[in-house]
């Protein structure tokens, strides 16, 4: 078993260094963009109303990825507590533990594949 959270925890790391970059640069991204609006950069101010509506589109976009990722990464945090804990691999609402091959695919699941079914039923997402 401690085989097992070993690999799991050099996965989730791994995805965990991965993530903050993306972030990071997204961040940088949304921020630079920022300051050219606030500073009245008029070079990079759209003229066409179809470019406005791109530029806003593209800014929501951007928020929406920013904060996924940010969730993503409490999700990883919470999963590291958990293998140090020992509580790694167990589903947060039955208890029963989460197949291999699903933690294998999404190191940082919460749920077990049936209790995921329905949570997604439940909420509409299916």
């Amino acid at each position: 078993m401690k085989e097992e959270f070993a690999q799991f925890k050099k996965l989730l790391l791994s995805l965990r260094e991965k993530l903050v970059g993306k972030v990071d640069s997204m961040q940088d991204e949304a921020l630079k963009r920022s300051r050219q609006d606030a500073s009245g950069d008029l070079s990079n101010v759209p003229i066409h109303m179809a470019d406005v509506g791109t530029d806003n589109y593209e800014r929501d976009l951007m928020i929406e990825l920013i904060q996924s990722g940010e969730e993503s990464l409490r999700n990883i945090d919470t999963a590291l507590e958990k293998i140090e804990e020992g509580t790694f691999g167990a589903c947060e609402l039955c208890g029963k533990k989460i197949n291999r091959e699903r933690l294998k695919a999404l190191p940082y699941a919460k749920l077990c594949i049936d209790c995921q079914r329905d949570e997604e039923t439940d909420s509409g997402l299916k």
